[in-house]
């Protein structure tokens, strides 16, 4: 019996994930080409077709937290548990990612920047963070982390999320997107951690842009497919919104070409808000394999259902 360890990924990285798993299973006999003994496949963004031909195949771990590429292809095996990574790290870093972009949307400190590089002296007008009003959107594993710290700083929060939620310190909201819709217009600044599904694909385009309240900040944190980008770039020029943090995009690495790069009511991440941490990553795998081998509950199981 053994493990199948697949990706497209550099040869480095594939090796260095092989080694802190392999540390943290050494019971396991883990394999980089699939074969017919292959029980368990612990995948970061497979190459479609990977999984097929995989008789004993009975369980697949991501090592990725968004697994809509993985269940988009149709050749992956129906009915096999799916779990998806929720890494302590990352829950880490990505409240901090949030409170950076907040707190430049929310002190000016970007504008402040773009007028450094025309060598203008001009003090941006300085509200407290109780009058800030940011909505999160998305609250789950990430998005409630996010949501609190930022109401931790004294900042009025509002989250949004599809079902009842509730989190201490945030004014949750659940519901369709009439509800969403209302949210945004009194928001000064948006977050965006909703999971990528058939429902919020393209969710912010023309018409849902247009309902930001003028001059407010749009902070995208969960997947690219999530923004029209042609539609970003008029809404700008028409101030709704006047700014936007963006660290993902419909094409990765950004292209040279894009007119993302250069536009200055736009700041560009290189997908670096929250990376997963190779380290603790491989320890949720262990604890993982060793309950589906026990016949436990798994950590994080995806409905393939909901895409998340």
């Amino acid at each position: 019996m053994s493990i199948l360890l697949s990706g497209r990924w550099p040869e480095a990285e594939r090796d260095q994930w092989l080694a802190l798993l392999s540390a943290a299973l050494p019971e396991e006999r883990w394999v980089l080409a699939p074969e017919p003994e292959v029980e368990i496949a612990v995948v970061a963004n497979p190459a479609p077709g990977a999984l097929q031909g995989l008789p004993r195949l009975g369980f697949i771990q991501s090592l990725w937290a968004g697994v809509e590429k993985l269940l988009a292809d149709e050749t992956l095996p129906p009915g096999i548990p799916l779990a998806r990574m929720v890494d302590p790290a990352m829950n880490e870093a990505m409240p901090q990612t949030a409170l950076w972009a907040v707190l430049g949307l929310h002190r000016g400190f970007f504008q402040v920047q773009a007028q450094q590089r025309r060598r203008e002296w001009r003090q941006p007008a300085q509200p407290r963070a109780a009058e800030w009003r940011v909505l999160v959107l998305g609250l789950g594993e990430l998005g409630g982390r996010v949501a609190q710290a930022l109401a931790a700083q004294g900042y009025a929060v509002s989250g949004y999320s599809r079902s009842p939620a509730a989190l201490a310190g945030v004014r949750c909201l659940h519901g369709g997107l009439e509800v969403l819709d209302a949210a945004l217009a009194e928001a000064d600044t948006v977050i965006n951690l909703l999971p990528l599904t058939a429902a919020t694909r393209g969710l912010f385009d023309a018409a849902r842009l247009a309902r930001f309240k003028p001059g407010a900040g749009l902070v995208n944190l969960a997947r690219g497919a999530h923004v029209q980008e042609a539609d970003l770039l008029d809404a700008l020029a028409q101030g709704r919104p006047g700014h936007a943090v963006l660290d993902v995009f419909q094409q990765e690495p950004l292209p040279a070409e894009h007119a993302f790069w250069g536009h200055e009511q736009i700041t560009v991440l290189p997908h670096t808000a929250a990376q997963t941490d190779a380290r603790s990553a491989a320890t949720l795998v262990a604890a993982n394999v060793r309950a589906w081998r026990a016949g436990s509950p798994l950590a994080h199981g995806v409905s393939r259902e909901r895409a998340y």
